[in-house]
């Protein structure tokens, strides 16, 4: 699966609003996603899940910032998140279906925050591109 030239176009147009609000958004969809998908919740013992928590405040920020990474790296994101990817599966032994809980989380968030840009075509691209993105985090487990 790759992306399309309009559909790289787009998820770049929208990054740099995406970015500006980074802690926001990936503290919002990790709320989402522990309230949504509890299970989830397992892989954080050791943080504070209550929204607004700073845990989730962190934790939030990483995330959008790692999705960030393959932004920029947009042609090679399996290269961009190589080592994420090695993380996840190797020592956290995250299950892969929490990658595509959280994907749909951000989606959600995303389209929330920007209701007037998240067009059915942005909605298709960032879809894509996190599907993408999943697929590079988990390839580590097969």
């Amino acid at each position: 699966m790759s992306l399309t030239k309009a559909e790289r176009t787009t998820i770049l147009s929208m990054w740099d609003k995406i970015s500006s609000q980074a802690d926001a958004i990936g503290t919002q969809a990790l709320e989402r996603l522990f309230a949504s998908y509890p299970q989830t919740k397992t892989y954080f013992p050791h943080f504070d899940l209550h929204p607004g928590s700073p845990h989730l405040h962190m934790h939030g920020t990483k995330v959008v910032a790692a999705l960030g990474d393959a932004v920029k790296s947009i042609d090679n994101i399996a290269g961009a998140l190589a080592k994420l990817s090695e993380l996840h599966a190797y020592i956290l032994r995250v299950d892969p279906v929490n990658f595509k809980l959280l994907s749909h989380c951000l989606l959600v968030t995303v389209a929330s925050h920007f209701p007037a840009d998240f067009t059915a075509d942005a909605h298709t691209a960032w879809d894509k591109f996190l599907s993408i993105v999943s697929f590079v985090l988990t390839e580590k487990y097969r």
